[in-house]
């Protein structure tokens, strides 16, 4: 149920009371955005299920960034979550080796969902030591986060999914999650490991 107080507030006041603590200011913000945000995603990707990957996985990466304090108030809120939806949506077709037709839209770079240019042997070496690094610092994560963790990136489950076979809710599936890493990256700084996430 959303607070009909909070619906009011613009964005960024939104996004101030979320990073007070005021998790209800984040329901706002998905709830003015969600339709948006999935119309867009699915129009691309056409597949439901997909989409709704997606979608989760846009908002995983806007709560982990809002919680991370790098999140920079241009007043371009609902601007980066599309980009961030954009990228996201580029990187599964990139995956898939399968090609989009491009939206005919200002704010869809054409250049954004081409792929340039075949991995390189230096590229790839490098992909496949991040990826075992990586399996190394996931396994020294307390177990209900190395759980979200292969669950999530492994078993390709939804957050969803994730919830129902770990018995939480959603947002404590979410909340293990950016756990995992925020320990991820502390555990490849203290081990000298580079990894991206």
């Amino acid at each position: 149920m959303i607070d009909n107080s909070l619906s009011t507030l613009s964005d960024n006041e939104l996004i101030l009371g979320y990073m007070n603590g005021k998790s209800a200011c984040f329901d706002v913000l998905l709830s003015r955005y969600q339709a948006k945000v999935y119309g867009y995603i699915f129009s691309v990707v056409k597949d439901k299920d997909v989409a709704d990957d997606i979608f989760q996985d846009t908002f995983f990466k806007v709560i982990s960034t809002i919680n991370s304090g790098v999140y920079k108030d241009e007043n371009k809120f609902i601007h980066w979550v599309m980009r961030i939806a954009h990228n996201l949506i580029v990187d599964y077709f990139r995956r898939n080796n399968k090609m989009p037709l491009v939206p005919n839209r200002p704010d869809c770079d054409v250049v954004d969902t081409l792929k340039l240019h075949d991995e390189n042997v230096e590229q790839s070496i490098m992909r496949q030591q991040t990826s075992r690094n990586i399996r190394k610092l996931v396994h020294m994560l307390p177990p209900e986060q190395r759980r979200v963790v292969i669950l999530r990136h492994y078993g390709k489950c939804d957050f969803k999914d994730i919830a129902a076979r770990t018995g939480v809710s959603i947002n404590t599936a979410l909340g293990r999650m950016r756990y995992a890493i925020i320990n991820l990256r502390r555990l490849a700084e203290e081990h000298n490991m580079y990894i991206e996430l």
